[in-house]
Parts: C-alpha cells; sequence; structure tokens
C-alpha cells in the first residue's frame, strides 16, 4: 500500500515538472507597476495609472515584456532587464518601436526614424511630461494643495482631489475622451 501511495506522488510530480511552462517574470511590466505604487499615496497612484493608460505605457511595457523579454529570459537563462539603459525592441500595429529605459523614464523610438518620444518624470516639478519633436508636454502635475492637474487628451486641464470621488472623475473624463476621439 505504501508503494502505491510512494508510485503515485511520483508520478504527480514528475507530471508536474513536465507539464509546467515558463510564463516569465514580467520584469518591465512589473518594475514599471512598482515605480507607480511607491509615487505616493493611492489617489496619486491611480493619477499615474489613468496618465500611462491615455499613453499607453502599461500596454507598451506589457507588450515588450511578453514577446520580447520574457522570452529572452528563457532561452538566455538571464533577465535583459538588469540594467537601465537597455533599448527592447517592441512589435506595434504600426511596426517595430525600440523603447529604451532611462533613469527618470522612457524614450520610445519607431524603428527606421530618428524622432523619438519621451516619458520623462520631473522630480523637482512633480510632473510627468511626454516630450517629441523638441517640445514637452505635461500629462499630470502633482499640487502642494493635495490635488494633481490632470492634462486630458483633448487640451484642457482639469483639476481633481487625491481621493475617489476625484478619481472617479478623472476616470469619467480620460474614458469620455477617449470615446469621443474614438468617433
Amino acid at each position: 500500500m505504501k508503494r502505491g501511495k510512494l508510485s503515485l506522488v511520483a508520478v504527480v510530480l514528475s507530471g508536474s515538472l513536465l507539464f509546467s511552462s515558463c510564463v516569465g517574470s514580467f520584469s518591465l511590466f512589473n518594475r514599471l507597476s512598482s515605480w507607480n505604487q511607491s509615487v505616493g499615496n493611492k489617489f496619486v497612484n491611480e493619477l499615474v495609472f489613468l496618465a500611462f493608460n491615455i499613453i499607453p505605457v502599461y500596454g507598451v511595457a506589457y507588450v515588450a515584456d511578453a514577446l520580447v523579454i520574457n522570452s529572452i529570459e528563457f532561452w538566455s537563462g538571464s533577465n535583459p532587464m538588469a540594467n537601465v539603459g537597455d533599448v527592447k525592441k517592441v512589435k506595434g500595429e504600426n511596426g517595430n518601436y525600440m523603447v529604451k529605459t532611462l533613469e527618470n523614464g522612457y524614450s520610445i523610438t519607431k524603428e527606421g526614424e530618428t524622432a523619438s518620444m519621451d516619458l520623462i518624470y520631473n522630480k523637482e516639478a512633480n510632473t510627468w511630461n511626454v516630450v517629441a519633436n523638441g517640445e514637452s508636454t505635461e500629462l499630470i502635475k502633482m499640487n502642494n494643495d493635495g490635488t494633481a492637474d490632470l492634462f486630458l487628451p483633448n487640451g484642457e486641464k482639469m483639476n481633481v482631489t487625491l481621493d475617489a470621488q476625484g478619481m472617479m472623475a478623472a476616470r469619467q473624463a480620460t474614458t469620455s475622451n477617449l470615446m469621443f476621439a474614438a468617433r
């Protein structure tokens, strides 16, 4: 009886090793998510989350992890996200993009082109900015009075409180603007 149970346990353990897969660590996405969680309180984190969905930073990071970084990690056995400054190739709908990790953000360049778009965090001004064609545009500015200015895709500025009500208003404004832009 003991031998039968031992054989069954051995078969189950062997099967679990044979049928397991390497999903990968999703280091770029997790690093971005961890950074967002450390920026401030939950309301600040929500604003950064909304901004990173307006400019699809989370989507690019997830696709880069799923298609490139995790594959490199699986086949080489080493994590390619170990160093800041690495450039990763990400396949998008309109071609391939090169994403370079900076100390204060990310630089994104379409393959074959020289123009880039940078997502930069300015610690002194407490803002996230998009820099393209030499012009910097603020996405979010954190204010000292417990509010934040969210710069919407239609050019309007929305001051939100850092509470649940403010986050709901910001989410509704960004969602309605995105739906309006899709029409």
